[in-house]
């Protein structure tokens, strides 16, 4: 049992010590009041180093990715079913909070009056495409508000590494190195996020009061009921459409290791192990759980999917904007997709995604540290989602693959004496 604890504090060490200094933050805002607004800068220097990094940090780290994917030569039938299930449970669990935030909205009867960006003119569908993923000229791409187009940019650039190297491909090496000297960058401006992130919030709450903690209040108690019901029926459905009766009860006989694993390391990376076993259990092929699973680990986010778009709903409930119409909804999960799908794949992925909602709905830079902080507080159950659905998903993938009764099949096959992995 210690064990268990000391593993815990270890894992969860450094989000603790942020909720923590923000808590401490949020207690001299409080005492303190608009008093508070001289610790601002502080909290400044934070936000702007951390703006200042994202731009080389998602370049380097996409094209490294992508440039570095010369040896994937996967069965083909796989990976699109695999992405279209990625896709298509993202799409779920979209419309699922969409539907709760609607009902029982976040940051209700909050009103933060921050100096903000005008608002964004409606577009016509076409057009809105063109200028979220394209910019007229390169120089465009190194803005912080341009992060769509930059993806777009770094994906194209990685694949044009990938196709034009061969095994020693020195501009891959470059960029992979370029990525960890990035990412060793942000891991020493994280030293300072305590700081930075106490400061900020001690002058926030000093300036606009103890309303804005009750909408973080309100955000958990409807986010952490939703995954434990989305873990609950979600992922019984998703099971009994890959292998009926059956399939919900083997799904529910192994997926309790990697549930418990996942909630507890908060790292979808570190589950893998338990994850491959669990899907083993399951019955899900050799080669499909041993390409599905890993990938899944960073790009199969249903959990990082339902927070984007809470983040989204609280930033317009504190900016008194409606959170409503279907080209709000579709952008919200069009973002939360691609958060879900595509940047957690990157290293800092969840903080590139914020910063993305952020500009696209011209939200002033302020409100960054403001959805920032509600990444902290939905890691655990978030992961959990994340971690354990891709076990879920390697089911739905065979099920496409191998035809309805692959599991029946499975199960003939093992009572006969054949191995799980044959």
């Amino acid at each position: 049992m210690s064990s268990k604890k000391s593993n815990f504090m270890k894992n969860y060490r450094f989000p603790l010590i942020l909720i923590a200094a923000i808590v401490i933050g949020s207690i001299i805002g409080l005492v303190m009041g608009e008093r508070a607004m001289a610790l601002k800068p502080l909290g400044d220097i934070f936000i702007n180093l951390m703006f200042t990094v994202v731009v080389p940090l998602v370049f380097v780290t996409i094209a490294s990715a992508v440039g570095n994917m010369a040896n994937m030569k996967r069965l083909g039938k796989i990976l699109g079913n695999m992405f279209l299930t990625f896709v298509v449970t993202g799409l779920i669990a979209a419309v699922i909070i969409i539907i709760v935030v609607t009902i029982f909205p976040p940051a209700q009867g909050v009103d933060i009056a921050m100096e903000q960006t005008d608002d964004i003119e409606p577009l016509n569908l076409a057009e809105q495409i063109v200028k979220a993923i394209t910019v007229p000229d390169f120089v465009g791409l190194f803005s912080r508000s341009n992060m769509l187009p930059l993806i777009v940019f770094s994906i194209l650039f990685g694949l044009c590494v990938s196709l034009v190297g061969g095994e020693n491909n020195r501009i891959a090496t470059l960029l992979d190195d370029l990525s960890a000297v990035m990412m060793k960058l942000i891991s020493l401006i994280m030293y300072y996020a305590p700081i930075g992130l106490g400061a900020y919030f001690a002058a926030l709450i000093g300036e606009f009061g103890p309303q804005l903690l009750g909408a973080y209040a309100r955000s958990m108690a409807i986010y952490y009921p939703l995954c434990l019901l989305y873990f609950l029926f979600a992922f019984t459905g998703y099971s009994y459409f890959a292998g009926g009766k059956d399939g919900v009860r083997a799904m529910f006989r192994n997926i309790l290791p990697p549930a418990v694993t996942s909630f507890a390391t908060g790292s979808s990376i570190a589950t893998l192990p338990v994850n491959l076993e669990a899907a083993r259990g399951m019955g899900v092929p050799k080669d499909i759980r041993e390409i599905v699973l890993p990938i899944g680990a960073t790009m199969h986010m249903d959990g990082t999917v339902i927070s984007s778009i809470l983040k989204i709903s609280f930033l317009f409930g504190i900016f008194g904007r409606p959170f409503t119409g279907i080209g709000t909804f579709a952008t919200a999960i069009l973002i939360s997709i691609l958060g879900g799908v595509v940047m957690s794949g990157v290293p800092g992925g969840g903080l590139i995604g914020e910063m993305i909602i952020v500009n696209l709905y011209g939200f002033p830079m302020e409100a960054f540290p403001i959805i920032a902080t509600i990444g902290f507080l939905v890691d655990p159950p978030a992961t959990m989602i994340n971690s354990t659905g891709d076990s879920v998903a390697s089911m739905i993938i065979t099920r496409l693959i191998e035809g309805k009764d692959w599991f029946v099949d499975r199960i003939r096959s093992i009572e006969q004496g054949a191995s799980l992995d044959d």
